[in-house]
């Protein structure tokens, strides 16, 4: 069974990436209602869905699928807590853009 590919993007990367589904960490800085702003090297809108259960100053990852707008429709999302380095997660983001053969198919 083929699973869809989850290229790991930054909030930079956004507009490479629309209308295609993406693998996000960030920290929550906003919640409002169904939607929330995450910092993922840049802020970020995301959409939640009614099973995203979010807190501020939380590391979030999400998988969702980029909009033409460059907001993020969350598909899937998962709490990390408060204890990330996200210097390190933000290198290995560039390292799977530098090499995207390894991670992901360019289209």
């Amino acid at each position: 069974m083929d699973h869809p590919q989850t290229p790991r993007i930054l909030a930079p990367h956004l507009a490479k990436f629309q209308h295609k589904i993406v693998r996000m960490l960030g920290r929550v800085v906003q919640l409002r209602g169904d939607t929330a702003t995450i910092d993922a090297g840049g802020e970020v809108e995301v959409m939640l869905n009614r099973d995203s259960h979010l807190a501020v100053g939380h590391a979030v990852e999400i998988i969702g699928k980029v909009d033409g707008n460059l907001h993020v429709k969350v598909q899937f999302s998962w709490d990390f807590g408060t204890n990330i380095d996200f210097n390190a997660a933000a290198a290995v983001v560039e390292a799977t853009h530098r090499h995207r053969e390894i991670f992901y198919d360019a289209d």
